[in-house]
Order: structure tokens, then C-alpha cells, then sequence
């Protein structure tokens, strides 16, 4: 298989599988070592076993982390501070991508950036949806409630009006309430319900902030 082959395969695509490569009478192996060289060579990324991205200058797609985050490992969505920042909650610039996911906990360090999963039960995997991110990509990311609702289940005093003031939240007019307590009534954690006590007041107080 030639490289300008594989090019016109999957240059469309943010990143793409070695499945992708294999039809009909192409050999698994050769493609493969074929994979090898290339990436040895400078034209391919690759990101974990059996997952690729093109490499400048062949690349024509800018690949968006999110989406690399989902293909990285299926079962998961972007959430905690990568989702947050995303929705601009958060004043900080996140350079690494986090997910949630029910399998186990990993991480990637890749020529597209830094990934880590971290592990949430299969009750807690609720709570995001299918984002638009330009460039025809898109990728599952969670809501702007359920993100800080994974962030403050996962970490330790998460619910405490000193760890969200230490988040320095901003326009928390993006966050619904009412959606709010529902995720956390779903999740079952008193916990997630204390904290979102604690939310709704500093988004109350923001607004309160605003009118002076």
C-alpha cells in the first residue's frame, strides 16, 4: 500500500483505526508494519494501539481533543475541567483532557496532547451530550452541571463551599438549576446534593454581584 493511498483513505478524517485501512485482499500484517514505518518516519501520529492521525503536512483536518479523547476510549465523555473550561466556568486554561469513563483509569501522552480517563461508576454515566466543536467534528462531552457534578464526586471535600470558591467559578448563568438538582438527585450522593446547595448559592450571590 502506498502512503498517498492511505492519504486519500482517511485524509478527511480527525483520526482513524487500522481497520480502516483493511479491505479486501490487503494484508493485516504488511499494513501494520507498513503503519510502523510511516510513523517512524514522521508521517503518521500514533496515539495508542490501533489509533492514527495524520501528520503535517499531510494532515487536512486540525484535529479537536475532545474528539481524540472519545476515540481514545469509547466508553467515555469529556468532563471535569476540560468540560468547564470548555464552557468557559472556569477562568484556567486546561492543557490536559479529561474524561470520565466506566471502564478503568488511563492516560495517553500523545503528539495531540495529554489524555486521562478517570473511572466513575456505571450509575454516575449519565449527564452529557453530543457537542458541535466546528471543522464537521463533534464529540460527547458532558453538560455544564454534570461536569462540575463529576468533578466534585471525584474529588475528596469536592462538596465544600471552600474547594468551589477555590475553582474561582465564573458565569454560572450558564448553569441551570433545576438541572442541576435533578442530575444530583439522580446520582443518589448526598454528597452531589450538598454541593449543589453550595452552587446555586454562589450562582445566587454572583447575581446578586451583578445587579450592584
Amino acid at each position: 500500500m502506498e502512503f498517498t493511498h492511505v492519504v486519500d483513505i482517511v485524509g478527511n478524517e480527525p483520526v482513524f483505526e487500522t481497520g480502516l485501512l483493511l479491505s479486501g485482499r490487503v494484508d493485516a500484517n504488511d499494513v501494520r508494519r507498513q503503519l510502523s514505518r510511516w510513523t517512524k518516519a514522521g508521517h503518521l501520529y500514533q496515539l495508542r494501539r490501533g489509533l492514527y492521525a495524520l501528520a503535517p503536512p499531510f494532515q487536512k483536518v486540525k484535529t479537536h481533543p475532545f474528539v481524540v479523547a472519545n476515540r481514545m476510549m469509547r466508553s467515555s465523555y469529556v468532563s471535569l475541567q476540560s468540560a468547564l473550561g470548555h464552557y468557559g466556568l472556569i477562568p484556567d486554561i486546561v492543557p490536559v483532557t479529561t474524561s470520565v469513563t466506566t471502564g478503568r483509569p488511563n492516560q495517553w501522552q500523545t503528539p495531540l496532547g495529554f489524555y486521562t480517563f478517570q473511572h466513575v461508576k456505571t450509575e454516575l454515566f449519565f449527564g452529557y451530550k453530543l457537542v458541535d466543536l466546528g471543522r464537521n467534528q463533534q464529540a460527547f462531552v458532558a453538560t455544564p452541571e454534570k461536569a462540575l457534578l463529576d468533578l466534585i464526586h471525584l474529588h475528596p471535600g469536592g462538596d465544600s463551599a471552600e474547594y468551589l470558591q477555590e475553582l474561582r467559578l465564573q458565569n454560572l448563568e450558564v448553569l441551570d438549576p433545576e438541572k442541576l438538582q435533578h442530575q444530583a438527585k439522580q446520582a443518589s450522593s448526598p454528597k452531589l446534593k450538598r454541593a449543589t446547595a453550595n452552587l446555586i448559592e454562589l450562582a445566587q450571590a454572583e447575581r446578586a454581584y451583578e445587579t450592584l
